[in-house]
């Protein structure tokens, strides 16, 4: 049994390393929408933290996603020494910090970012939670949009570019490299990092989902009442939850701007907020790999999507627009999706139908 469950995990294993060297043979865009799945996993993962550990309905988790981009940006590119003449001493050629630093950095800023949004909103619950969480993505963003005036720190909407890539120790993220006579571009470079980065914080999730501190959160989101007399401290976990799943978000954000090399406030809007949260409820709220699936499909769906919108477009004789009927077929897509299977593609097996009432023993016979 040990052995068969080894080989299992070997086969994935060399399967995922395996994958972006395969997508590269027919072209980088495709290994370019796995790395940006793969952020997505990692995004979604952090919030299944708040939604499906916690049961706390979060539609502004893209303000953690901005948090951690708008810091790496900010200390990986010129932005803050062309604008700041002290910093500019200091830092004549630029910030330009380390990776070491920027990416515990920004999952310590959102991190704070989450506790901060958690603390006026302990009291709330359901559709007034969801409502106070909206504003607050909603704020952050149009903060950074105008944050361009007085003084310019966030470049407003034009964003922010030039932004560093990662180097860690020499190898550098951005070049093309060559391996065993195979060419690796950038994007497969970044594939590896964020696969180390989904697995981490699988590995992170699922401990979380198993401790103390788990089992409290789960009791939360069934019955928050019964839960707090029984003694467990609602408060303090309702805060820790907003504090783990931003932190996730936060390291996200670096890995996109870093990815990328720009940012700007329309990366980080409601609609991405509340993709985020379709793919955690579309995979299976609470359940790892539910919520994997989830994002894997719902991020990869727009771009394959392409390349059927653009027949269909064709077809009508350019009357349709392709983006528009893109997004058309991914609300068909979904609603088909929820209608089959409206737990979830990979519900947790916890939360399943009531299990069948034991058959009563026959009565006794009197002789």
């Amino acid at each position: 049994m040990k052995d068969n469950k080894f080989f299992r995990f070997a086969l994935a294993a060399l399967g995922l390393l395996v994958l972006p060297l395969i997508a590269q043979y027919f072209g980088n865009a495709w290994v370019r929408i796995i790395d940006i799945a793969l952020l997505y996993v990692l995004l979604a993962l952090g919030l299944n933290i708040v939604v499906g550990f916690a049961g706390l309905l979060d539609l502004g988790y893209v303000a953690f996603y901005a948090v951690g981009a708008y810091m790496f940006a900010l200390l990986g590119s010129t932005q803050l020494t062309d604008n700041f003449p002290a910093l500019a001493a200091m830092f004549p050629h630029g910030i330009h910090a380390p990776w070491w630093v920027v990416i515990p950095l920004g999952a310590v800023l959102a991190g704070g970012a989450g506790v901060l949004l958690g603390a006026p909103t302990l009291k709330l619950r359901g559709d007034y939670l969801a409502i106070v969480t909206l504003g607050f993505g909603e704020i952050v963003r149009v903060f950074l949009n105008n944050l361009d005036q007085p003084i310019n720190i966030t470049n407003g909407p034009k964003g922010i570019d030039a932004i560093d890539g990662i180097t860690m120790f020499g190898f550098s993220l951005n070049r093309t490299h060559t391996a065993f006579g195979l060419d690796i571009p950038n994007v497969t470079n970044y594939y590896f990092l964020f696969l180390v980065l989904v697995i981490f914080g699988v590995v992170i999730c699922s401990r979380l989902q198993y401790s103390r501190i788990g089992r409290a959160w789960m009791a939360i989101r069934e019955d928050e009442v019964a839960a707090k007399a029984m003694g467990i401290n609602t408060r303090n976990l309702k805060l820790l939850a907003f504090g783990m799943g931003a932190t996730f978000g936060g390291v996200s954000g670096t890995m996109f701007a870093s990815f990328q090399g720009f940012v700007s406030p329309e990366s980080f809007s409601l609609p991405e907020s509340v993709m985020i949260v379709a793919m955690v409820v579309l995979g299976g709220i609470g359940h790892l790999p539910g919520v994997i699936v989830g994002a894997l499909l719902l991020s990869a769906l727009p771009e394959v999507l392409r390349y059927v919108a653009d027949p269909l477009q064709h077809m009508t004789g350019g009357r349709l627009d392709a983006s528009i009927l893109r997004q058309l077929l991914i609300a068909l897509a979904m609603i088909g999706i929820m209608l089959m299977r409206p737990r979830g593609l990979w519900p947790s097996p916890e939360h399943g139908k009531a299990a069948p009432a034991p058959t009563p023993a026959p009565a006794p016979t009197i002789k």
